[in-house]
């Protein structure tokens, strides 16, 4: 099991790419409290996210039409903390396991939706929201594997 042997810099392209469980929680609008400085995830996705696949619609090109696309690869430590607690990046980062739900480990691509970890249907387009608007659209992206 390569994530178990090795570390997130040493992956391969295809291994790194392996790693997304297709959650979807990378794709949706999030901020920080400058209170609490708590990172606050919403349901609204961003306009290459396709809600019933849980996928970019345009993977290759996304850091170049969505400026503020999350590239993991190039995240600083801090940043890990931008990632759910479920995610396998952030999970490797911190040197845990992946959960049984993970597709490596289910070996079924279907698992995280199976078990709810996903926003598969749960979001909502980004365009027209205003400052205020965006409070009502705050999710707990951990809630569910707890």
């Amino acid at each position: 099991m390569f994530w178990e042997e090795k570390k997130l810099i040493e992956m391969s392209d295809e291994e790194w790419e392996n790693l997304c469980d297709g959650c979807g929680h990378c794709c949706v609008w999030k901020f920080e409290d400058d209170d609490s400085h708590e990172i606050l995830y919403t349901d609204i996705r961003c306009q290459l996210f396709n809600d019933s696949t849980c996928r970019c619609t345009d993977y290759p090109q996304r850091t170049a039409i969505v400026p503020d696309c999350m590239d993991i690869r190039k995240l600083s430590d801090k940043q890990y903390a931008w990632l759910p607690d479920s995610c396998a990046y952030r999970l490797l980062h911190e040197g845990k396991p992946l959960f049984d739900w993970h597709p490596l480990i289910s070996g079924d691509k279907e698992s995280v939706h199976k078990a709810e970890i996903s926003l598969r249907k749960k979001t909502v387009c980004g365009e027209n929201f205003s400052e205020e608007d965006i409070i009502h659209h705050i999710i707990d992206p951990d809630e569910q594997h707890d």
